[in-house]
């Protein structure tokens, strides 16, 4: 069976998750990748058959979406072509996530595709919302990338087609320490921004990824770096605390270790609005902006605050055989 596997490229949440999926697809199919999105930092060790620059968002310094730059880069007539021209039809399925050529041109050419990441679960009425709905975010969660049917991923098991984190190997093998420190990434905020609000907790020591620099530097105690698997690895799995906005890998990771974690959803992303209510409802500090009432209440949760540790099963590889591939028998897509 050939299958081509539809990624999204805006964020690293995505290309996290492909890290771990993708091996496992390799066992029992004949798997190409389509990578779309043009500002993830992490890199995929795969060969990627296809790439686009697809439809990425792009942040401000101030914590929100920069829409007018999102649109300016948005190329509506090369889209529609990159639509029609994607060979799907190669196909037996495409499995997307949150990716929108991919999902348009399958349903243009009648495809079967499957929706399978974080983005599905909000299929799903079940899933927490914020006390006012957007419109327009739910149209872009339901409209973006559809698909024929839907296979989440969320912090609970909010419906039977939803289904816990996948964790990062580097994460679930690993021994957390305490080091003291705390690991900080807001990418929607500016350097100066991040520089003016940490500095003012001088007892504490923070260890920044920024992705607006090149080379790592040293502010009294803020400590930047530039995005790395790697060193944010490192530095999550070591850290006393976690401050990141609300997306689903990296929460998912600092909960899976048990990380004292706060979170700021970035302004006008929708789906970070619903995760930061998902996870106020388990007790995650969130904050709107980084203001003085924030850094008050952050350093009373940074003292006197405690850690929330979820235990996620490894449920990677039975997902993909039970409720991907379970149309037809394994055998049938093993790769000769």
């Amino acid at each position: 069976m050939r299958i081509l596997y539809a990624i999204q490229g805006t964020g690293n949440g995505h290309i996290a998750r492909a890290l771990e999926i993708i091996p496992y697809l390799n066992k029992y199919v004949h798997l190409d990748l389509f990578v779309s999105g043009g500002n993830a930092d992490l890199n995929l060790p795969y060969p990627v058959k296809y790439k686009s620059k697809g439809v990425s968002f792009f942040y401000n310094s101030r914590g929100g979406i920069n829409y007018l730059s999102t649109l300016r880069k948005l190329k509506f007539i090369a889209t529609s072509k990159e639509i029609r021209d994607l060979p799907v039809e190669n196909y037996d399925l495409v499995i997307n996530d949150f990716e929108p050529i991919s999902a348009y041109s399958c349903k243009l050419k009648k495809i079967p595709i499957i929706s399978f990441g974080h983005q599905a679960a909000f299929a799903s009425i079940n899933c927490p919302r914020p006390t006012s709905k957007s419109i327009l975010g739910e149209l872009i969660l339901k409209r973006y990338a559809p698909c024929n049917s839907a296979i989440g991923l969320h912090f609970q098991n909010y419906d039977n087609s939803i289904f816990t984190p996948i964790i990062r190997s580097d994460i679930r093998k690993a021994d957390p320490k305490n080091h003291g420190h705390v690991t900080v990434y807001l990418p929607a905020f500016g350097n100066n921004e991040l520089i003016r609000f940490f500095s003012q907790f001088k007892s504490f020591k923070f260890e920044l990824f920024s992705k607006h620099i090149q080379s790592p530097f040293e502010i009294d105690n803020l400590k930047f770096s530039p995005i790395h698997l790697e060193g944010f690895t490192k530095s999550l799995i070591n850290c006393h605390s976690v401050i990141m906005s609300a997306g689903f890998e990296g929460p998912s990771e600092a909960l899976f270790l048990g990380k004292k974690l706060m979170v700021i959803p970035i302004k006008g992303q929708y789906e970070q609005e619903c995760n930061a209510e998902a996870l106020k409802l388990m007790n995650i500090p969130v904050y709107k902006k980084l203001d003085l009432e924030t850094q008050a209440d952050m350093l009373y949760h940074l003292h006197y605050g405690d850690g929330v540790r979820l235990n996620y099963a490894n449920l990677t590889e039975s997902i993909i055989e039970n409720n991907i591939l379970n149309q037809i028998t394994l055998s049938e897509f093993m790769v000769a």
